[in-house]
Order: structure tokens, then C-alpha cells, then sequence
């Protein structure tokens, strides 16, 4: 039987970690699902550095499987640009670097056998609507097919099209994307195994920061995220500044580069609305992303598993018009996006401080404080301890602070 002559209840464009989540729920659902990507390999390429905190293991009820989480993580450690650190630490573990191409694989294997189908290499040219039914034109190797759903969720990443295909708008500003370079290391030492390590500073990262993710002895992920705008200005992209930095760090400059990933992050810029008829869109198609880390395996699956609940709640009453798919929007940002808009001015307040800054945080503020300033989260009281005790000396960095917290 071939697609055209099937209508599907929900066609899932993009088998990453928000359309797989979706394919998984809708599947459990008994809704007639296909997830159709362009890739070749589900997993490749990866576009983050495969962490995944215990909190995500739990809301998504994963249980951590030594073939694809295979670094335990407790703890991270922030450096400031003269070397002083704000490590926080704990004796068990807090989460996971993954293998990301075995957990997708893993998440694809799960949808599969729920009765998800799911085909690679198939490319969306054209997304069309007609008489309430979604047309979509696939190039197929060397022929173009067609598919038809009543709806679809939009998980193709950063550069989606197919919302845009449908009358949806997700392009992403320039200010809210990073540009994202990293190698895969190994033969590599001098940092701490079990923890994350998040290097700042302006000459370092600008308006970003370097990473070392460990994922094995003596390997690690360790790469860069900066302005998409950074480069314009400064003359030296992504690739430049982290091949500049790693040149200066003994235990990595001699190192082998076993896997080479790059692409844009969206960190910012969170849509309005995530829905029009028949369609949705969940992961970087709909701008789910941690905007202070980047991070956003966890975030996109959650989407990808809420998109497809309410998806569930179309196919049953049978209506796909932006009336009943509407409520995803507003779900979306009660269950996390209004959490992420916080953390977007705790951004936007590292992108205001200078290398100065960071080395006085460095050395003035506790392992709580860090973790609260990141959240934004910080009480009226510590506020108050942190402007007139702490950054006393610091009139610019308290004016900084006080935009973007009081």
C-alpha cells in the first residue's frame, strides 16, 4: 500500500527527540501515526551536547539505560575568564550525558512497536490544504510521493519549513539564535569527570559560553555556542573562537576529534502561538529551548508528548481547526514556556555583563546563589543580601542586576 492511499490521523515531520515523543503518545493513543524525516540516520546529525538532567528522566517516566546514558553526571562547574569556578557538586548522580543517536534510536524502536511508522530519507517539499486534509509532496530518492493526515506536527527543527508551508511563522530572529560548534574529543584530561564545565567570558564566548560534556574516560563533547550575530562583528566564527580556546588548554590541545557536529540553536524568541488548522509545532520548530543553555532534549519531548495529547483530543472529536487545537498554545506556556521567558532575562543578563563581571561573581557568590541567579529565582531577601552586601562594590554589575531581577 503506498502513502497516497492512506489518510493518517497525524503525519509527524521530524523524527528528533520532540517528534518521536509525539509519535510515542499518539501511538499509545491508537491514533493512525507516520513520522517522516529527511535524514538518513535517526540521531545524526546531534545539535547539543547530550545532556539530560534526572528531572527530565522523571517527567517523561525514562529509565536510564547504560547502552545510550552512558556518563553519569553530579554535578557542574561554571568558570569565570581568570580561571576561578563556582562548582556545584553532589555525591549522586543528577543526570546523564547520552549517546543521543542510541536514545533516539531507542525512542524510534518504542514508537515503532506502539504502531508509529516511521520513514527516512523522505524529504517534505510542499505542505497544502485541502477539503480539511493535509497534502504533503515527499521527494523520495529520485521520485517526489504524496502523503495526506487530517493534521500535522511540525518537529523539523531549527529551519522548519513545514509550518511556514502551512501559514504558521517560526522563523527565528537573529538575536534569539546561537551558533553552535562542537567536537566529540577523545585522549583527552584535566577536568573533572563527573561534572559539566561551562567556561564564560566575552573573549572566550561572546554572548554564550564553552562546554566540556564527558561521555566516557578520557572522552567528552566540547564545544561552543555565541550570538549567530557574533560573527558579523568580531570576524572569528563559532569554530574559530572554540579551535582558539582549546589551543590554550593542555589537557585538550593534543587530543583526536572523533565526530565533528555544527548547526544554529534557537535560544529565545518563544512563539506566540504554536498552532493554526491542522497543524502544530513542538521542539526548535516551535522555539523549545532552554534560552540560558541551549539545552533542549527534555523541553522538546515534554512538547512533543503535550502536542500530541491535544492532537489525541482533535482525532476523537474530529475536528482539526485551529478552535480545538488552540488550547496547545496556552498549555504550552503554563506547563513550561513561561518558566523559559524567566530564565530568557537571566540571559539577558549575562550578555550584559563584561569579563570583570564574570571574575567577581566568581569569586563573591555560593553554589545556591549561582543556581538561583540562572533560574531566576532568587527571594526578595537574597535579593536584597546580594545588591547591598555582595556587589557593594559594584555599582554598574548591581544596576545590571537590578533591570533584569527586581
Amino acid at each position: 500500500m503506498t502513502g497516497k492511499e492512506i489518510v493518517y490521523d497525524v503525519i509527524i515531520a521530524g523524527a528528533g527527540p520532540a517528534g518521536l515523543a509525539a509519535g510515542i503518545e499518539l501511538a499509545k493513543g491508537k491514533a493512525n501515526v507516520l513520522i517522516l524525516d529527511r535524514k538518513q540516520e535517526i540521531g545524526c546529525p546531534k545539535r547539543c551536547a547530550e545532556g539530560l538532567s534526572n528531572s527530565w528522566f522523571n517527567i517523561m517516566k525514562l529509565t536510564p539505560n547504560p547502552e545510550w546514558a552512558v556518563q553519569k553526571i553530579k554535578g557542574a562547574v561554571l568558570w569565570a575568564p581568570n580561571g576561578k569556578s563556582v562548582k556545584m557538586k553532589d555525591k549522586k548522580e543528577l543526570g546523564y550525558v547520552l549517546e543521543r543517536k542510541m536514545f533516539e534510536k531507542h525512542l524510534a524502536i518504542e514508537a515503532a512497536k506502539l504502531g508509529a511508522k516511521i520513514l527516512l530519507k523522505h524529504q517534505i517539499i510542499e505542505a497544502k490544504r485541502e477539503n480539511g486534509i493535509v497534502t504533503l509532496k515527499v521527494e523520495v530518492h529520485d521520485h517526489v510521493e504524496e502523503f495526506k493526515a487530517k493534521m500535522v506536527i511540525a518537529c523539523d527543527g531549527i529551519d522548519s519549513l513545514v509550518a511556514r508551508m502551512l501559514g504558521l511563522n517560526t522563523a527565528n530572529n537573529l538575536k534569539d539564535t546561537d551558533s553552535g560548534y562542537q567536537y566529540e574529543m577523545t585522549n583527552i584530561s584535566g577536568y573533572d569527570e563527573d561534572c559539566l564545565h561551562m567556561y564564560f567570558g566575552n573573549e572566550v564566548a561572546p554572548r554564550g559560553y564553552i562546554w566540556i560534556f564527558p561521555k566516557r574516560d578520557g572522552t567528552a563533547n566540547v564545544g561552543i555556542g555565541i550570538g549567530a550575530y557574533v560573527s558579523a562583528e568580531t570576524k572569528i566564527n563559532a569554530k574559530g573562537y572554540l579551535d582558539r580556546w582549546i589551543e590554550k588548554q593542555p589537557g585538550l590541545k593534543d587530543g583526536s576529534i572523533i565526530e565533528v557536529n555544527a548547526g544554529g540553536i534557537p535560544v529565545g524568541g518563544f512563539l506566540e502561538k504554536m498552532d493554526a488548522d491542522n497543524l502544530l509545532v513542538a521542539g526548535d520548530a516551535g522555539h523549545m529551548v532552554d534560552p540560558i543553555h541551549g539545552g533542549g532534549i527534555g523541553i522538546a519531548m515534554e512538547g512533543g508528548r503535550l502536542a500530541a495529547q491535544v492532537a489525541l483530543k482533535a482525532v476523537k472529536a474530529n475536528d482539526y481547526t485551529s478552535k480545538t487545537l488552540g488550547t496547545y498554545t496556552k498549555e504550552w506556556f503554563t506547563l513550561r514556556g513561561n518558566k523559559l521567558k524567566t530564565r530568557l532575562k537571566s540571559r539577558h543578563l549575562l550578555e550584559h555583563l563584561s569579563d570583570d563581571d564574570f571574575n567577581y561573581l566568581a569569586e563573591s557568590i555560593t553554589m545556591d546563589e549561582a543556581l538561583k541567579i540562572g533560574n531566576g529565582s532568587l527571594s526578595k531577601s537574597e535579593k536584597v543580601m546580594l545588591f547591598t552586601i555582595k556587589l557593594i562594590k559594584r555599582p554598574k554589575l548591581i544596576a545590571i542586576m537590578k533591570k533584569f531581577f527586581v
